[in-house]
């Protein structure tokens, strides 16, 4: 049996642009966020970082059930792609410099409108439907 096309090459619809030309970002960083974000580490990670507001690596680490050698390849992965602001702190507390992290804008809206915007769309269908 053989299969036709139902359209002709001319006739499939193409869709816009994804971004606009004065995009700050390209295709493929926001997509490089989007994987990032989708490995489980990463995402627990972030969702920590994002109700705290910022963690040093050691208060993120003791939060975050990660295998030690494995937390800073998550960490700055999340970093590299622009979901987390890693920060030096300028002046010395009782105990001394340390590197902290925090969400990104970014960071906060892939969650907020992204994994997290599907998890509650869920919730609500099974409230509706239970």
């Amino acid at each position: 049996m053989v299969e036709t096309d139902r359209r002709s090459t001319d006739e499939v619809r193409q869709p816009e642009p994804p971004l606009p030309e004065e995009s700050g970002l390209t295709l493929e960083e926001y997509l490089a966020m989007q994987q990032a974000i989708g490995h489980p580490t990463r995402f627990r990670i972030l969702r920590t970082l994002d109700i705290n507001d910022e963690l040093s690596a050691a208060e993120l680490k003791s939060a975050i059930d990660v295998e030690p050698h494995n937390f800073h390849y998550h960490l700055d992965e999340l970093v590299d792609v622009g979901l987390v602001d890693k920060r030096q702190r300028q002046t010395a507390d009782s105990h001394g410099f340390y590197t902290y992290y925090r969400p990104t804008a970014m960071g906060r809206g892939i969650l907020e409108h992204g994994v997290e915007e599907l998890m509650r769309r869920e919730r609500e269908f099974n409230d509706a439907y239970s």
